[in-house]
């Protein structure tokens, strides 16, 4: 395959960018959810671009948008998404959909090039409606009955009052077709900072992080007497720091959410005094693309049950939430 890279235009896709960042703007990043009128704006954008790139292009019944090309030879399918989550960075989504417009207006009009790209637009990857709605309408996972009941997670508005409101209803939905593309690729702005120190500009991933959530409870018991010392105190609040903190400490290369906490407090008759009981409950979500992380986080925690957290301060009640194993994104071969 020809070297086009001096084809590539990055003042253009610089433009594109920022012509999306126009629409919908808030403050320094964007606010376009799922069938939002700037949601919609974009996707007419993308479309009245993609004909630059030898592409005919759709919206379909769901909200994707295509561009496909009847040029000979093996197709790579590319793109991301437009909409956004509420109040968002401006390149999450669009510098995917942008590159894969570049790279098929660089690609597409050379006949040197055996094979074209064609671009994709997944609507609602952003999940305001569900999950991932758009890419899995492509591969045949989305049922009739998943788009009834789906609903905004805002509003409340269905997904079907949504499709006829902006003109999609009764459209048919995009398929993808067996053997047509020889892979997919998305282009994503870096949601950490690996690349920025490494002094990278571009890198592959090769694992999506696996999720797993944990509730934790903390009991402790309330005493606002001043004259007990903080050593005899069973105090929630602390050991709930102290846990995270030591989690850190032991598995730095762990991903974690900072989570939900909730503070309860409940009183207790106990003869002729009251006790007020005290309690943090945590809901931490902990990524980690490495199962053996996975295994040590949880021995680790265990450990620590009656470990650094301090056997006075609190009891500590530990349950699984929601899991989601890592998983190995090896590059397609033979890609053009």
């Amino acid at each position: 395959m020809p070297d086009d890279r001096s084809q590539v235009d990055g003042a253009r896709v610089l433009a594109d960018l920022n012509t999306l960042r126009g629409i919908g703007a808030y403050k320094t990043g964007v606010h376009k959810p799922t069938f939002s009128e700037p949601h919609m704006r974009s996707l007419e954008w993308l479309a009245g671009r993609l004909p630059e790139a030898g592409l005919t292009a759709t919206i379909d019944g769901i909200g994707n948008v295509l561009g496909t090309s009847v040029k000979q030879g093996p197709k790579l399918l590319a793109g991301s998404h437009l909409e956004s989550q509420n109040y968002a960075g401006w390149l999450d989504g669009p510098l995917g959909v942008v590159y894969a417009l570049e790279a098929a207006r660089v690609i597409n009009p050379d006949q040197a090039v055996n094979g074209a790209v064609e671009v994709a637009s997944w609507c609602d990857e952003e999940g305001h409606f569900g999950s991932f709605l758009g890419s899995r309408s492509y591969v045949g996972a989305l049922t009739e009955a998943d788009i009834d009941a789906a609903r905004d997670r805002n509003s409340g508005r269905t997904m079907r009052d949504a499709l006829r409101e902006v003109g999609l209803a009764g459209r048919a939905r995009s398929r993808a077709a067996r053997g047509r593309h020889i892979g997919y690729l998305e282009a994503h702005i870096e949601q950490g900072q690996t690349l920025e120190s490494g002094g990278l500009s571009i890198g592959i991933v090769t694992s999506i992080v696996g999720i797993w959530q944990y509730r934790i409870s903390f009991t402790g018991e309330q005493n606002h007497a001043g004259t007990t010392r903080m050593a005899d105190r069973r105090d929630a609040g602390l050991a709930l720091a102290r846990f995270c903190v030591d989690i850190d400490d032991r598995f730095p290369d762990l991903r974690r959410g900072r989570g939900q906490r909730h503070r309860h407090r409940r009183a207790r008759g106990e003869r002729l005094r009251a006790v007020v009981v005290d309690g943090w409950r945590s809901v931490r979500p902990r990524r980690s693309r490495c199962r053996r992380n996975r295994r040590a986080d949880r021995a680790g925690r265990r450990a620590r049950r009656s470990g650094s957290a301090g056997a006075r301060e609190s009891r500590r009640l530990m349950s699984a939430g929601a899991e989601e194993a890592a998983t190995p994104t090896p590059p397609p071969a033979g890609i053009l």
